[in-house]
């Protein structure tokens, strides 16, 4: 079992910077993406921001500027550096993370798992 921990989630104030972090740990596995995502109260949970095969990408325009993902595929940890914050952007934070682990039975399987969330908050 993969299991993600999240940790850098706070209030800030606007303007504020912050950087979560995302550590994935377990038995033997390699991972095709890490990325970020987040719900704002009362909206959809919405893509930040992925690294998959060593490329960044951020797939909101609302960021785009602001925040920059970085990883180490070593040590299956991606960052998510979060400038000039913003009040729109107060959510959990999600870490997500797709690849494949190693079964005890020596076969691979697939997997798809979520932290637990990590809260950002950003007054005005």
């Amino acid at each position: 079992q993969v299991v993600l921990v999240e940790s850098g989630g706070r209030l800030v104030q606007a303007g504020g910077s912050l950087r979560l972090s995302c550590a994935a740990s377990g038995p033997t596995f390699d991972t095709y993406a890490m990325g970020w995502f987040r719900q704002a109260p009362g909206k959809e949970r919405e893509a930040v921001a992925t690294m998959t095969g060593g490329r960044s990408i951020i797939s909101s325009d609302s960021v785009k500027g602001r925040f920059t993902i970085s990883g180490d595929n070593a040590k299956k940890t991606v960052w998510l550096q979060m400038n000039d914050l913003k009040p729109e952007d107060t959510a959990v934070y999600y870490c997500h993370v797709v690849g494949l682990s190693r079964t005890r039975y020596g076969t691979w399987t697939d997997f798809d798992n979520w932290g637990q969330g990590t809260q950002v908050s950003v007054s005005s």
